[in-house]
Formats: structure tokens, sequence, C-alpha cells
């Protein structure tokens, strides 16, 4: 897909591709220049390309720059992918499989637009409660897949972050102080994996682990919220080591082509 000449991407969809990608890949935001340097595009070419992209939604400049993130519409875009590459027989009857076993629902969520949406989710045949549903959201600093993803980020944008969100107290243990949720952001980073204590709703607790690619990238988060009567915040511990074992299966499958449709 390269043109022999300059090295390039050859045709101008594969350039837009090569261009996501690159904008994708980068912890931060990047020039035109820096773009077209990146993919040895002429910047002429490089400038017509992201006008193009930009248009769409599928790029946008980060706030008060010229320099460029990935769009709204492309975020929105890999949430529905993602909610639709967990929808395969095999990775069903994983997410079925961990939540028969803990006895629990289970769901999958990502992060779009600063909040968390839930792409998927298996009831146990066990236990009726709780449930998130597909498209269902919630906000970031009191849910645990919204914890790990804001624990991921390099730290000055993870400060930058926390700082910009709108710390609702939707319970009395929700975390609203910024430095207080800094903290237990360090400690879920360094664990890997987040529990939340009645933070969203009221007698509900919940924890979940990250989904990641091979690169170690993370793609989606499983978890489960459940009941604080059946089940106590202590006893989420008990949960971490199935989900980590059905995330570590939904990673080696959910990269891989449709092999099971």
């Amino acid at each position: 897909m390269a043109d022999e000449q300059d090295g390039s991407p050859a045709g101008p969809l594969d350039r837009a591709l090569a261009i996501l990608m690159v904008i994708a890949e980068q912890k931060k935001a990047l020039s035109s220049a820096e773009i077209a340097a990146a993919l040895a595009l002429p910047l002429p070419t490089a400038h017509r390309l992201i006008g193009n992209l930009e248009r769409r939604g599928l790029i946008q400049k980060a706030l008060g720059t010229k320099r460029y993130v990935v769009g709204s519409r492309l975020v929105t875009l890999s949430a529905k992918t993602i909610g639709a590459a967990f929808r395969t027989v095999r990775r069903q009857a994983v997410l079925s499989a961990v939540a028969d076993r803990i006895g629990e629902q289970c769901e999958i969520g990502v992060v779009r637009d600063h909040a968390v949406v839930y792409v998927d989710s298996v009831r146990s045949k066990e236990q009726q409660g709780l449930q998130f549903n597909p498209s269902d959201s919630a906000p970031l600093h009191c849910t645990s897949t919204g914890k790990i993803y804001m624990s991921r980020l390099p730290a000055k944008i993870r400060n930058r972050l926390v700082r910009s969100l709108a710390l609702v107290r939707y319970t009395p243990t929700t975390i609203v102080d910024p430095d207080e949720l800094l903290a237990g952001l360090e400690d879920v980073r360094r664990r890997g994996w987040a529990k939340t204590n009645e933070e969203f709703v009221r007698g509900v607790v919940g924890c979940a682990v990250p989904i990641v690619s091979p690169a170690g990238d993370l793609i989606a988060c499983l978890g489960v919220s459940v009941p604080v009567a059946r089940v106590g915040f202590a006893r989420l511990d008990t949960f971490i080591g199935p989900l980590q074992e059905a995330a570590a299966l939904l990673s080696e499958t959910i990269l891989q082509d449709n092999e099971d449709l």
C-alpha cells in the first residue's frame, strides 16, 4: 500500500486511513506538518486529506490549538465497532461462562466522549438484579471502567482530565475531590483493576478489569455491578480472578478475523 517512489501510502483512501492511524496511535495532538512527516506525504496532500477528515468529524483540532486529535464521529464509530466485535458466538460464550461462574451479570464498557458506555452485557442464569443495557452510559469518576480508563492515561493528561470533569456527587461515597480521585487512580494503575463502593448508585458496588489488545492497549473493560445487600464491597475481590481470566480470553480473540461468524 505504499508508493514505490516516496514510501507514502498509495491511494487517497489508504492515505486517509494512515492519517487516522497515526493520530489514533499518538498520546498527543499532532500538527499537519508532523502528520505529513510521519507518513512521508507532501504537505499540500496532507492538508487536503486532513481537511476532508475534519469535515467528516473523524478528526478535530485539540481545544485552542491547530493540532489534531481523533474526532467525535470516529470515537463513536470505534465504540460501536467494539460492541459489534464482542457480539460473536465465541465471545458471547466467554461472557456467559464468566457470568455463570461468578453468579452475576457481566458488562462490557468502553469510554466515549468522557463517559462510560456499555456495549454488551450477559446475565447469569442464577441471579437477577441490576442491569446495564447496551447504550447505557455512566460517568467516568464513579465507575470502575471509568477509573481504569483514566488510570491508564499519561499522568499529565490524567491530571488535566480529572480537573476538567464535573465531579457530580451521586451518593454520599462519590469521590468529588480531584486530589482524592487522582490518588485513587494511581492505586488503580498499580494494581490494574478497579472497584467502586456505592459511588454511582446507592446500594450498588462494582469492579472491573481491562480488556487489552495484544499490544497492551485498552480496548474495553469487563465488569460487574451488584447490590451490596447480596455482595459486600470486600467480596468483590473474589470476582477479580475470574474476570481477569475471561478478559484474557477476550483479548486473545478480539483482534482476530471473524473466526466464529
